[in-house]
């Protein structure tokens, strides 16, 4: 028992510690920390999301991204041709129910990004269980055009759909990671200013399920619902906040005439209240 719950405190600090890391460090970091911890290195593996891979289907001619959904072994499934790369016999497909359905789901998403990425590579993969299926849909997006920016978006959405006659259960769990790296004059690292971090978060929905085609609207729905959620959210944290901890140390205007215009609004705001009540 005592062997159970210190495995489990170093689990928590470990997945606690990684949070904190830089996600574009978090393969190296991750190496690190299973060679601290190698008795942990499975739980590790499937708990920790790593920044998405991208190969190429020689077969369609179309990128898709990787990660441990669609690996059975060292081989990974391509969602356009449903191959293993490099070539398994008995690896783990979907039933023809499923592919049909995830097929539509890969082209419903490569129309998405196109939409609110321009660009990028998006994957879906789904799986079958016992009353039920299980997929996951990836999205990836690299900006490195230029010298003095750059930056990733990796978005992981894992649901877990539950069939109740004409209605379903979908359970989501999305995970964004973000970093934007921007450089000062002719890329001096010096200046470089680096944001980076990522966010989970779960969504649960009771949706009518018409015939199998509704499963890909509403899960559409659900990850557009919750993509625009996190982005807002990131944005806050990453971009809000440290404008008010510049303004903070500097302001960028007269002193003085920023707390006039904050008495303003105060005086402003408590008017409008006066006249509600």
């Amino acid at each position: 028992m005592a062997d159970y719950d210190e495995n489990e405190q170093q689990m928590d600090c470990a997945l606690d510690l990684m949070r904190r890391l830089p996600p574009q460090s978090v393969e190296e970091n991750l190496v690190t920390l299973l060679e601290a911890l190698p008795e942990l290195t499975e739980d590790l593996l499937s708990a920790v999301d790593q920044p998405l891979k991208v190969r190429q289907d020689s077969a369609e001619g179309k990128e898709y991204l990787v990660c441990d959904y669609n690996r059975d072994g060292d081989s990974y499934r391509s969602p356009w041709s449903n191959a293993y790369d490099p070539p398994l016999a008995d690896g783990s497909v979907p039933s023809d129910r499923l592919r049909k359905l995830e097929v539509a789901a890969n082209e419903a998403f490569n129309t998405y990004k196109e939409l609110y990425y321009e660009g990028g590579v998006s994957s879906v993969y789904l799986w079958d269980m016992d009353d039920s299926f299980a997929g996951v849909v990836l999205i990836k997006k690299v900006n490195d055009g230029t010298v003095r920016s750059k930056g990733s978006w990796d978005s992981i959405h894992v649901i877990e759909v539950l069939e109740k006659g004409r209605q379903a259960r979908y359970k989501l769990t999305s995970t964004v990671m973000l970093y934007t790296v921007a450089s000062g004059a002719k890329g001096d690292r010096q200046s470089e200013i680096n944001l980076s971090g990522s966010l989970t978060r779960q969504d649960e929905r009771d949706l009518p399920v018409g015939d199998a085609g509704a499963h890909v609207a509403n899960i559409g729905h659900m990850v557009e619902d919750m993509e625009f959620k996190m982005r807002n959210a990131l944005q806050e944290v990453y971009f809000g906040k440290t404008h008010d901890i510049v303004n903070g140390l500097r302001s960028a205007t007269d002193l003085n005439e920023a707390k006039n215009r904050e008495r303003m609004q105060r005086d402003l705001f408590g008017q409008l209240k006066g006249r509600k009540e």
